[in-house]
Parts: structure tokens; sequence; C-alpha cells
């Protein structure tokens, strides 16, 4: 942790609400309500939904273990959603980009809702393919292109698990240090910031958000590092040596590995020993990557995103 930020003050208690960092915004969502704020060249714009009556609500989302798959999925869906909103409002000094003729077939054919709804859900299916196809499909491929190692499966198994370790923080590394990137991860810090206020039960200012720490425990990226390292774990019980069949076996334990990496997050976020700071540590660390340090004017957005969801009832969004 930062030198500076060992004097701030101490959580009081642990929120459900989590946010994600948009284009010059920030979406926040609580336990009735999801708000996003971008700051736009005429302002802050405001979208805030009730939750209530979504899919968000649905039973699935408190089945232990299918929670997890659930809550991967809609999460998903709702940040793809925020970011195309946010992009909206995005200074683009380009042209923007001409409709391909696929896209003006579906918005004549079945109107611009079913044209959003398609590009969604399309850009969940090639966010997941792409992670899935990077971190776990390919060092599995790689290991088995080895001779030595394809019949050795105690080796090949350590070898796609430094693999798959490796790529994930050099993708992470790589990113962080793309340029239009930095200003995604310092409003990724502002989120953070302004939770840990919130979670100090501080009065969410600028003055009091900004000496906070930026790395938080309950965030996505200790998610996706524990989606990792569990994946490293099950492959490790995947005895065939067919690399195809490896890369199809890891593919069917996916949902496996996504409900058993949600619960470890949950539990390591609803408790605070020894045993759960160690499961924290990693991705605490990572976020030295992902978070930056904000500005004052994106402190402001996370504040007017946090404001809108937090709950009429006192202690209805604790852990």
């Amino acid at each position: 942790m930062d030198k500076h930020n060992e004097s701030v003050p101490k959580e009081q208690f642990k929120t459900l609400i989590g946010g994600q960092a948009l284009i010059e915004g920030i979406l926040m969502r609580g336990p009735d309500k999801q708000a996003i704020v971008v700051r736009s060249p005429e302002g802050l714009v405001k979208k805030v939904e009730d939750l209530k009556l979504t899919a968000h609500r649905s039973p699935l989302a408190r089945v232990p273990f299918i929670r997890g798959i659930f809550t991967f999925g809609s999460s998903m869906v709702n940040g793809v959603k925020a970011l195309l909103f946010s992009a909206d409002y995005y200074p683009d000094e380009d042209e923007p980009a001409e409709p391909s003729r696929f896209e003006r077939w579906i918005e004549k054919r079945f109107g611009s809702e079913k044209l959003e709804q398609f590009l969604i859900y399309s850009a969940v299916v090639l966010g997941i393919g792409f992670s899935v196809g990077l971190f776990i499909l390919l060092p599995t491929l790689l290991t088995g292109l080895i001779p030595p190692l394809r019949e050795n499966l105690m080796a090949r198994n350590l070898c796609e698990g430094l693999l798959k370790i490796a790529l994930f923080m050099g993708y992470m590394i790589l990113v962080s240090r793309l340029k239009d990137m930095r200003r995604v991860f310092s409003y990724h810090g502002a989120e953070h910031k302004t939770i840990r206020c919130y979670e100090a039960r501080l009065p969410l200012t600028v003055e009091n958000v900004r000496p906070m720490i930026r790395f938080h425990p309950r965030c996505g990226t200790s998610f996706l590092l524990v989606v990792v390292c569990i994946s490293i774990l099950c492959g490790a019980l995947i005895q065939v040596s067919n690399t195809w069949a490896r890369m199809g076996l890891h593919l069917l334990m996916l949902p496996v590995i996504v409900a058993i990496s949600y619960e470890i997050n949950r539990f390591a976020g609803r408790h605070d020993n020894w045993f759960t700071r160690i499961l924290t540590k990693p991705g605490l660390w990572m976020q030295r990557f992902t978070t930056n340090e904000p500005d004052d004017s994106m402190i402001e957005v996370a504040i007017e995103a946090m404001k809108e969801v937090i709950p009429e009832e006192e202690g209805a969004d604790r852990w």
C-alpha cells in the first residue's frame, strides 16, 4: 500500500455496492439501483435504472454456485451496455464508422433496439471468447506443441499453469500502459476510493475520497485472477494427453471454474482475517496496474454515481 495512505480511516462495514470504470465515467450497482454517470463535454450525464424488475433480482442470483455463473453473465451484459452508453458521449475526433451491411440489414429488419442487443451480446461473446482463448486454451495448445510435455502430464500441467499466469499478468501490464486506458484505470481508482470512503462512513466529498486507498479486495481484477488460478487447479485434474480433448475439457469446466471463483471472492469479501488477506493479496497487487490515482473531476463522477445507488434503508447494502 502507498505510504501516504497508511493513516486513512479504516472500513466500518463492507458494502455490496460495486462498480465499473467506463469511458469518462463510472457504473455503480447497488442492491436496488444501478447508475451510470459520464462526464460529457456539456457536463455530467446520468442514467439510473431500477434493478427490482430486472434479471439482476432473479432468485437464481442467490443460489450458491449457480449465482456465480448468473452474476458473471449479468455483469458482462450490463458492463457492455454501460460502455456503449458512455461511448456515445466520448468526444471522438475521427469520423464515425459507417454501419456494416449486416448491421443495416438487422436494423431495417428488426429495428434499432434489436441492433443494439445484437451489438451488446456480440461484444459479450467476443470478450469471453477472447479471454478464454488467450488465458485458458492458448496455454494448452502451446504446451501440446512441445513433444517432451505431451505425455508427461505433471510437467504439462505445471507449464500450462505458468503460461496462464504469465499471459494474464503480461496482458494486464501491457493494457495498463496504453494511453487510452490510463484514464479508464484512473476512473477505476476513483470508484475504489469512493467505495472505501463510503465503507469508512465518511461524508462523500472530494476531500474525504481523495486520500483513500485506490486498491479494493472486492474488485473484478481480483475475481479474474482467481478464475485463472482456479482454472490451473482444475486443469491439473485433466489426465488426458490429446491437446484437442484437453481444450474441450477446459471449456466444459468453465462454468464450474466461474462458480468456484465467485464463491471464493464472496467469502474473501465477507471476512477479514489472515486467510482472506492471503487470498486477496495477489489481486490487490494486480490493481497496481489496473488502477491509477484519479483527479478531482473523476472523483466527482464516482461520488455522483455512488449517491444514486445507496439504499434508503441503512444496512440494506451490507455484505
